[in-house]
């Protein structure tokens, strides 16, 4: 269990990583809030708590990997990748910028810290099995995590990765399910609905864990118990809410694809604690 400092620190990382999320979206003028701040608590207990990463290696061998599936979720990941020390933070700024190499989804030959491309759903975990493999056939004990949708698992490749997984044991893969229950199009149950996701993943011979996917404590129980798994890959069930600590984006279809104008960012800062005079001009 995390002491209270600890927690306090994580929620402050979060909190700075959410205000990044609303600036550069706002500057861009496009982009995906909705599913980007769902996964914050998720992404900053990976990075400033569990992943063996180094920022100024970011090629280094041994260093776990993750793999956002969800790729559209990319300005969570750039907050986070600049906050963690991988490139200047005033980068984050120029998002979907001609030249820029931030782009709308995360592209791994232009963004130190981007493991794989993404941003065709359904491609990711597929991706995730292969570096798992790799580990294991090199004999390293670094670790895969992977981020998926809940939109995302009504894509097949999705359950086709599920059984190569299981397949081959792998039991040095740790995935985690964004289970916010909407995507672009309204909520999932009503789209293509993917209930009961817990057995399903089962089902297809996975550990399976079913958390508060904001609770800093049950994030990191759940990954500290998904390697008690060494010949079971395993699935973390978080059930999030998209739009996350924002007042009118929480639980909001709308906010899937749409940047804040300037009068809902100054809404949104003032959601998270901050005066509008603490954004960088």
């Amino acid at each position: 269990m995390l002491s209270a400092a600890e927690i306090d620190e994580l929620k402050q990382t979060a909190r700075e990583i959410r205000k990044d999320i609303l600036i550069m979206l706002n500057r861009a003028g496009s982009g995906h809030p909705g599913g980007s701040l769902s996964i914050v608590e998720i992404l900053t207990a990976l990075y400033f708590k569990i992943m063996n990463v180094d920022p100024y290696k970011p090629e280094w061998e041994k260093r776990d990997r993750l793999v956002l599936s969800k790729g559209h979720a990319a300005p969570v990941l750039y907050a986070v990748l600049a906050k963690k020390g991988y490139f200047p933070p005033e980068e984050m700024y120029r998002l979907r910028k001609l030249d820029s190499p931030l782009q709308g989804h995360p592209d791994m030959k232009k963004v130190p810290g981007v493991e794989i491309s993404t941003g065709s759903l359904g491609q990711g975990l597929s991706v995730a099995n292969g570096m798992a493999l790799a580990a294991r056939a090199d004999g390293e004990d670094w670790r895969t995590f992977a981020i998926v949708g809940d939109g995302e698992i009504q894509e097949g490749q999705i359950w086709e990765a599920a059984m190569t997984a299981a397949h081959y044991r792998l039991g040095n893969l740790t995935a985690f399910l964004d289970y916010n229950h909407l995507q672009i199009d309204g909520r999932v149950e009503d789209v293509m609905c993917p209930s009961p996701v817990a057995e399903k993943w089962k089902a297809f011979g996975w550990e399976v864990l079913e958390i508060d996917g904001h609770d800093y404590n049950s994030i990191l129980e759940a990954i500290n118990k998904s390697r008690q798994s060494p010949e079971q890959p395993t699935m973390i069930v978080t059930h999030t809410v998209k739009g996350k600590g924002i007042s009118y984006m929480e639980g909001e279809a709308g906010w899937h694809g749409k940047a804040p104008s300037d009068e809902e960012l100054r809404q949104g800062l003032k959601d998270l604690g901050f005066a509008e005079e603490e954004v960088i001009k």
